[in-house]
């Protein structure tokens, strides 16, 4: 252990600095917040759902919901059960093993419920469109309010697309 330590304050430090926050994530997320307290009151609570994605729209969810992006600072924030989610947010094509599981979430909501399909394959089936194995695009399976395209889309792409859809729903 003390190797460890002595060979650390040997190196110094090997990160590098942060980027500067694109200013474009603040001013979004500041129209997204107002947007928001208009529509419902305090905060957006989504539902993530993984209809069959290859995970890349997980990933850049999961980076706008960091510590360097942080959207939960504009009133945005996951949970864990669709009977406490305002917004559906789902990804990938759907698979026929996902199909019954996306009706029961989207059942499960609670009325009135957004649903965003993320992403090319959740918004129009994208390289997989429908086949013996999935049933394609989101809206083929449940209605859905807005999509975000981008493969995957990234997280002012994210925002924007949440920020049009409040606009529309206010």
């Amino acid at each position: 252990m003390l190797r460890i330590f002595d060979r650390i304050r040997r190196t110094g430090k090997l990160t590098e600095p942060l980027p500067e926050v694109d200013s474009r994530i603040a001013e979004l997320g500041a129209a997204c917040q107002r947007e928001i307290a208009r529509s419902f009151g305090r905060s957006l609570a989504i539902r993530m759902v993984d209809a069959g994605s290859c995970n890349g729209c997980e990933l850049e969810m999961h980076a706008v919901n960091n510590s360097f992006y942080d959207i939960e600072q504009f009133g945005i924030h996951f949970v864990a059960s669709p009977r406490h989610a305002d917004l559906l947010l789902v990804t990938g094509v759907v698979s026929r093993h996902m199909e019954e599981a996306l009706r029961r979430t989207y059942a499960a909501t609670p009325a009135p419920k957004l649903v965003v399909a993320m992403g090319d394959c959740a918004g129009c089936g994208g390289e997989f469109g429908s086949s013996y194995a999935s049933c394609g695009a989101v809206a083929n399976v449940i209605p859905v309010d807005a999509v975000i395209p981008g493969c995957p889309p990234g997280p002012a792409q994210l925002l924007r697309g949440l920020l049009e859809l409040l606009q529309r729903t206010a």
